[in-house]
């Protein structure tokens, strides 16, 4: 593992597909993603990992069993796992996700969305 400096920005500008976690950094068997979203995605949920999404740039909506979580450029949401969980943004939004390397992104789904090994950016 090589020491390096990260820059997002540039990171983001080379991803051209929606709902596609890019990996740009890997600590304590924990994967840093990257993905830009837009539209609505799949319900769904983890059973064994937490999940952290940070919102660099835009507005993530994520609904939840009994209310729908509004999250700002500049904040983010921890969802525990076994909670069920739709993202959705009506707009372009460019996000960072903090989770354990064992994250699928749909969860317990499996379809088109589902991106099974995210490549390294």
């Amino acid at each position: 593992m090589t020491t390096k400096v990260i820059n997002l920005a540039s990171k983001l500008a080379s991803i051209d597909a929606y709902w596609t976690p890019k990996i740009v950094g890997e600590l304590n068997q924990q994967h840093v993603k990257i993905a830009k979203l837009k539209g609505d995605f799949v319900a769904h949920k983890h059973d064994d990992e937490d999940e952290l999404f940070y919102v660099i740039e835009g507005q993530l909506h994520i609904e939840l069993e009994a209310e729908t979580l509004t999250v700002n450029a500049g904040e983010f949401v921890i969802i525990p796992r076994g909670v069920t969980h739709r993202p959705f943004a009506p707009e372009e939004v460019s996000i960072l996700l903090f989770e354990p390397a064992t994250t699928l992104n749909t969860g317990d789904v499996r379809n088109e969305l589902t991106v099974e090994n995210p490549d390294r950016i």
